[in-house]
């Protein structure tokens, strides 16, 4: 329990300044960080104030509101996403009480005077719950995720996405077939944009240079870059610099 409770942080409700009292000295013997209210109105601002807090222990019985109203409501102003579980108790265990707690879906729902073991066990069932809802969340979300990259994947592949001209031409969009460029010269297969890029790749320029000098963007520099080493039949820029310093490509088509 000591290493499952300090990952979780309890907020202790009851209008009895003994009983909050008695059962935060309690829990924190075991290993909880716990935080004590004494009214509703208390529990609801400290709740807010606190997003770690993801177990409420809470009184049935106290003035304005009881406790259930009380999880209700801190369900309401919860932010979304946040993962939190319920442990009502009351002195006054009555079947209204009970049905009003498992419809407001309260994890557990013990009698006063509490016994201490059973809540631990309660308290152990709930960690589990809570654990299990907040990786089913990152799931929910990472799947939401990847469907959105997977449907921005799709737009661009289809051309829904905006190109810019420059990586367009890096890209080779631009209705001209490699087949219709001289063979013999690499450098004829260059468009003009890749041949200002060529250039300054021969002067050793590195990427960021050469983004700054031709007023384009970094990445479609990169794209050029692979475009005109694929075109070379090259592995690297090292490679590709001594081939345009050689003088014998760039040469005027």
């Amino acid at each position: 329990m000591q290493q499952a409770s300090i990952q979780h942080k309890i907020m202790v409700v009851d209008n009895e300044a003994f009983v909050v009292e008695e059962l935060v000295e309690f829990l924190h013997n075991q290993g909880f960080s716990c935080l004590g209210c004494t009214s509703p109105q208390e529990a609801l601002a400290c709740f807010m104030e606190n997003p770690e807090i993801d177990i409420v222990l809470s009184d049935f019985r106290m003035p304005h509101i009881n406790g259930v109203q009380l999880v209700e409501q801190l369900r309401l102003e919860a932010n979304p996403g946040r993962v939190f579980e319920a442990i009502i108790f009351t002195g006054n265990a009555e079947t209204d009480d009970v049905i009003a707690a498992l419809r407001a879906d309260v994890a557990d729902y013990y009698q006063k005077p509490l016994d201490l073991k059973q809540l631990l066990l309660g308290l152990s069932r709930v960690i589990a719950r809570i654990e299990k809802r907040g990786a089913e969340s990152k799931i929910k979300t990472l799947s939401q995720n990847l469907r959105m990259l997977s449907s921005s994947l799709s737009d661009i592949c289809n051309g829904i996405a905006p190109v810019d001209n420059d990586t367009r031409n890096a890209c080779g969009i631009d209705g001209k077939s490699e087949s219709q460029s001289d063979d013999k010269d690499p450098s004829a297969k260059l468009s003009p944009r890749q041949r200002d890029v060529a250039k300054l790749l021969a002067r050793g320029l590195t990427n960021y240079s050469i983004a700054c000098e031709l007023g384009i963007s970094e990445n479609t520099v990169k794209i050029y870059v692979s475009q005109i080493l694929r075109i070379f039949k090259l592995s690297n820029r090292t490679q590709l610099a001594l081939v345009l310093d050689s003088g014998r490509s760039l040469q005027p088509v």
